[in-house]
């Protein structure tokens, strides 16, 4: 159940939406995540859009887009990140119609520590998220 923040001056992605919801699946997808509503609705990317003068590394440059991907503890094995780096960096240059911004993408991935993914206002261990789903599929299975 990731959350996905961009960021990115404004007007780099004319269709910020769509991007929001690419971005979302992609990581549902490489994650390999059952696709139960416990991960469709709880996973999400917010694009955010900055100021031109507020973006810029030491040289200057202001055409970066920063990707900053939370997980839960120990989500995504080393294959994985590698995937979702990838991933996420061609959706980005994509939805920019700007090929070139895969060279000026940075993607960072965090985990939430265990007992740290807040969901339907508890707190939940990696058990609990676990179990949550578990208890999902079987009810999914059960009413067909």
């Amino acid at each position: 159940m990731p959350m996905i923040d961009v960021y990115a001056f404004a007007g780099t992605f004319p269709d910020k939406h769509t991007l929001a919801t690419d971005l979302a699946a992609a990581v549902m997808a490489v994650e390999r995540v059952p696709d139960i509503p416990l991960f469709r609705q709880n996973t999400a990317a917010f694009i955010h859009d900055l100021p031109r003068d507020a973006l810029a590394n030491v040289d200057g440059d202001r055409d970066h887009v920063r990707i900053q991907v939370l997980t839960n503890a120990g989500a995504l094995d080393r294959a994985k990140q590698i995937a979702v780096v990838k991933e996420l960096t061609s959706i980005v240059s994509l939805a920019a119609a700007d090929q070139s911004l895969a060279e000026r993408t940075w993607v960072l991935l965090t985990e939430a520590a265990d007992g740290g993914w807040g969901l339907n206002s508890h707190a939940n261990t990696n058990d609990e998220l676990v179990a949550l789903a578990r208890a999902q599929i079987a009810q999914i299975n059960k009413a067909q």
